[in-house]
């Protein structure tokens, strides 16, 4: 995997002139047109003009010391998902390509844009972010890092995110996260990706999948950089992230569900990064999280995503259904069974589920557990509707588990060098973030030594 640089050095270059923003625009966009790369199935969109005359801008306003923000120049990808103004937004999908541009930002999209980030172009995701896989059949499915000869998933949803930042395609990447669309293609790609406290950051002009569940975060090569992106996103001020040392970390593994059915390379990877953070004086408790066992039966029709999803889509699916990924179309079908009761049902259990998991892991400072329960499977053995099925609930299950309890959570890569891509998540209850990105920060420097 290619060692490109971290927002903070990318910034410190542009500070001296050791570069401009127009090189790293520029550098970028021949990567995204390389024909032996991924980024003609990574990107739906590339705007090259837009984007080499906002890198102009902001290497002018450099120049004069008036850049928005030390960050300003860096080139970043925006998920399809995502407004921008004069643009068409299709998540992914081909339903949506007779909608009208962009009147305005998405919410998200303007704070990049004020911080005078450079957007590149939008990226490929799972249509309608409906999947954990990242496999999308109108715009082709860009191949994970890992043993590209053979064609490895990318994760999902933000799949074209993910590969845009491995591949140096981009220095950072706008997502969203359901039930794990940061992090699972994050801990498949060997890179960082965070979902935030929900209320934290506006959902304004992004294509909705579950409102309850929705958050939008960053997907970058560390956690300092999640860190920068994730403030700019909450329109909070970027302070320097302070490292939290390992030793006296109080980590709780849930072993109710999180460490069921673990691929071989996955349950290896955890139990000695749990083993290295012991000895570097983390103090590490296996705790029965009975209520994760209420999450199952909640979602057994379909849960927030196919009630919600099913609100957002009746009248479109109906029109254009027949254009819709078949895999897709079919989970956005069940919320249709779905009544109001049920919906309320739902509403009330899951207000039960994060009291409860909030005053059960109260005395800890995080819980710790595997990003996802597999590692990237091959393409080429999901064409059968039961395999994907599979393989896609075994990647989101984790990762919803903290989505259900209105929690933030961020995936770290913790593989060893040439080893399969593993992800370490690290989740907090609500509101927990700024502590997160600590104890990640900390961590991060020694897992993978």
């Amino acid at each position: 995997m290619p060692d490109f640089p971290t927002l903070a050095k990318l910034a410190e270059d542009l500070e001296s002139g050791r570069t401009t923003s127009r090189k790293l625009v520029e550098a970028c966009i021949a990567r995204i047109a390389d024909p032996a790369g991924e980024g003609q199935r990574a990107f739906i969109h590339v705007d090259k003009d837009a984007a080499l005359a906002a890198a102009d801008a902001m290497d002018a306003l450099r120049k004069v010391k008036a850049e928005p923000s030390r960050y300003a120049g860096i080139p970043i990808s925006i998920k399809d998902l995502f407004d921008i103004k004069g643009q068409t937004t299709r998540a992914g999908s081909r339903a949506l390509d007779d909608s009208d541009p962009a009147e305005h930002d998405a919410a998200t999209v303007g704070r990049l844009r004020k911080a005078g980030f450079v957007l590149l172009g939008r990226t490929n995701m799972t249509e309608f972010a409906y999947s954990g896989i990242g496999i999308n059949p109108h715009y082709g499915t860009p191949k994970g890092i890992w043993n590209r000869t053979v064609g490895h998933v990318p994760g999902g949803s933000s799949s074209g995110a993910a590969v845009s930042v491995v591949d140096g395609m981009a220095h950072g990447a706008l997502g969203t996260d359901t039930g794990g669309s940061c992090r699972i293609p994050a801990a498949f790609n060997g890179i960082v990706g965070y979902k935030p406290t929900q209320r934290r950051v506006p959902l304004d002009g992004a294509v909705p999948l579950s409102f309850s569940l929705d958050s939008i975060g960053p997907l970058a090569r560390s956690v300092s950089c999640c860190a920068i992106l994730d403030a700019v996103l909450a329109n909070e001020p970027i302070v320097a992230l302070q490292p939290r040392p390992v030793k006296g970390m109080r980590l709780a593994v849930p072993t109710t569900i999180a460490l069921d059915d673990l691929d071989a390379q996955v349950a290896e990877t955890f139990e000695r990064t749990l083993k290295t953070l012991a000895d570097h004086g983390a103090v590490v408790e296996r705790v029965a999280m009975t209520e994760f066992h209420d999450i199952g039966p909640m979602n057994a029709k379909g849960g927030f995503a196919a009630a919600e999803s099913f609100a957002w889509h009746r009248y479109l699916i109906t029109a254009k259904g027949d254009v819709y990924d078949p895999r897709v179309a079919v989970r956005i079908m069940r919320g249709e069974a779905q009544s109001a009761a049920d919906y309320i049902d739902l509403l009330n259990e899951r207000r039960s589920l994060i009291a409860r998991v909030n005053a059960r892991i109260a005395p800890y400072d995080a819980l710790v557990l595997p990003t996802t329960a597999n590692t990237p499977p091959k393409i080429s053995d999901l064409a059968d509707d039961k395999a994907f099925t599979k393989e896609n609930l075994r990647a989101l299950r984790n990762c919803t588990l903290i989505n259900m309890i209105d929690g933030c959570a961020i995936s770290l890569p913790a593989h060893r060098k040439n080893d399969v891509p593993v992800g370490l998540m690290l989740a907090g209850a609500g509101g927990s973030d700024r502590r997160i990105f600590e104890l990640a920060a900390g961590m991060e420097a020694v897992i993978r030594v």
